[in-house]
């Protein structure tokens, strides 16, 4: 995925600053799933990233449009038939109801077991619904045929970050084989220096947050990363 592709969004831990790929990542490699990939939010603002096309259909919790109701009701009458359940697997996901998008992504899987787009994006569904341990087990498996994948990998360290209970070392671990292979990687590089603020592992946040600068000076999490890391150690 080149960098002016990347969908991300900003999620809510240290003020809103680790970075993450969702259902974008297979859209933008030109997988599976046609037509617009969605995110929920870029900032604790709402605001979409900049160029994104607008969402249509409700949020959370909000009534099927009736081109989501037809796509439901043809994947369910036609089981097998893959296209469909990718068809109501967005379409549940640009309404932001993942839950919805998780039940017809596994029946696309059982469908093709080794479609690893499906398999990454189903890892998505599951993260946005905040299933980090099922978000974890979906990425490693795609990461098992496509381990050079580091949006994929990215994203697996992000689902230790955020589950209930953390682990912060794992992620760390992610994100630097991630580095290793792109040292400027700009989403590593932001969710490894909050893991190490969250570890309160001050020295390596700094010079994570130092790296970070280096590679994108204008990124708009610096001051936040950087006024996190002040606090570490401060009663």
């Amino acid at each position: 995925m080149t960098k002016e592709n990347i969908l991300f969004i900003v999620i809510g831990l240290l003020g809103g600053f680790i970075v993450g790929f969702f259902f974008a990542n297979s859209v933008n490699q030109g997988a599976i799933l046609s037509g617009t990939p969605t995110a929920a939010t870029q900032s604790a603002g709402g605001q979409l990233p900049s160029g994104h096309p607008a969402i249509n259909g409700a949020g959370n919790g909000g009534s099927a449009i009736p081109e989501v109701q037809a796509a439901i009701e043809k994947a369910k009458q036609n089981p097998d038939d893959f296209d469909a359940q990718i068809k109501a697997a967005e379409l549940y996901y640009q309404i932001q109801r993942f839950e919805g998008s998780i039940e017809f992504l596994k029946r696309a899987s059982e469908l093709q077991p080794d479609n690893n787009e499906v398999t990454v994006n189903l890892g998505n569904a599951y993260f946005d619904s905040s299933k980090y341990e099922e978000a974890e087990k979906a990425y490693s498996k795609a990461l098992t045929k496509k381990p050079d994948d580091l949006n994929v990998r990215t994203d697996m360290g992000l689902t230790f970050v955020f589950r209930d209970n953390p682990d912060y070392d794992r992620a760390i671990k992610e994100f630097n084989q991630v580095l290793e292979v792109d040292p400027g990687h700009v989403q590593a590089l932001q969710n490894l220096t909050v893991a190490y603020t969250k570890k309160s592992d001050k020295a390596n946040a700094n010079a994570t947050v130092a790296r970070l600068e280096k590679v994108d000076a204008g990124n708009d999490a610096l001051s936040k990363l950087k006024e996190e890391i002040q606090k570490i150690g401060v009663k």
